[in-house]
């Protein structure tokens, strides 16, 4: 019997890359976010390989997250895997400059939208008594760095609720994991800087960064460990980032 995956923010980005890889490897998946264009895309390139269902929802939304779970078909109901991957960051401002709305994004998808869809979930895990959850986090989750006050403070409370439901959900069969990538190239930096593509480009230049499908590849590894093993937080780096405000440019390895 195939395993499933759902993956949240799965109409780009890793979430996008973990979708295809999982169907590579025979993991039927319920791909879930708010583009119904960029999913029925994803859909198309895959449906040939695995069973797809397809979810549209914001994970800030909570009834939208509750209802779209519950109402689930009984045959998408055995989810082996949660890869709560929606997030976003939008500006990079002091404190004394943010802009509210901003922040609230921030807050409402990075740290309620994730718990929201956890929390609709674990029933169905529990009731299976089986299951692993990985949270895509960032390095801003673990170090704090100019201007990033609100993103920051928004993946380490994803560090703290990881590390929290892991705790709490001891015993129950269910693992739980976290991923922090650095600099990754995808849509991240266009949303941060609201569309300025010249300004997102150039947050990449001058080194080779990490493509979607790298932290993609960790993610099937983690969730593809002997059930003894739960590899709990992990980081990873381009090899030219070293800490999330120090990159070495000129470094083009590919």
């Amino acid at each position: 019997m195939s395993k499933i995956a759902f993956i949240t923010g799965a109409s780009s980005g890793i979430g996008y890359a973990t979708a295809k890889l999982c169907a590579k490897n025979n993991i039927d998946v319920i791909i879930c976010g708010r583009r119904s264009e960029k999913l029925s895309q994803l859909e198309k390139e895959i449906s040939d390989l695995v069973k797809v269902y397809k979810l549209i929802f914001d994970v800030s939304q909570k009834q939208d997250v509750f209802n779209a779970i519950i109402y689930l078909p009984e045959e998408w109901r055995k989810i082996d895997y949660l890869i709560n991957n929606a997030g976003n960051a939008h500006g990079l401002d002091l404190v004394q400059d943010a802009d509210l709305e901003d922040w609230e994004k921030m807050i409402d998808i990075n740290v309620k939208g994730l718990m929201y869809v956890t929390k609709a979930i674990l029933p169905l895990m529990l009731e299976n008594k089986a299951g692993h959850i990985i949270n895509i986090s960032s390095i801003a989750g673990k170090e704090v760095y100019p201007k990033g006050n609100a993103y920051c403070a928004s993946k380490h409370a994803v560090d703290a609720f990881n590390d929290g439901l892991r705790i709490d959900l001891s015993g129950t069969g269910i693992r739980v994991s976290m991923i922090n990538p650095g600099m990754v190239n995808t849509e991240f930096s266009a949303v941060r800087f609201k569309g300025d593509k010249e300004k997102a480009d150039k947050v990449y230049e001058g080194f080779a960064p990490l493509s979607a499908e790298d932290v993609a590849e960790l993610i099937y590894f983690i969730l593809t460990r002997p059930k003894h093993v739960n590899i709990s937080d992990t980081t990873i780096l381009p090899t030219a980032q070293v800490s999330a405000t120090i990159t070495h440019k000129d470094d083009l390895i590919t």
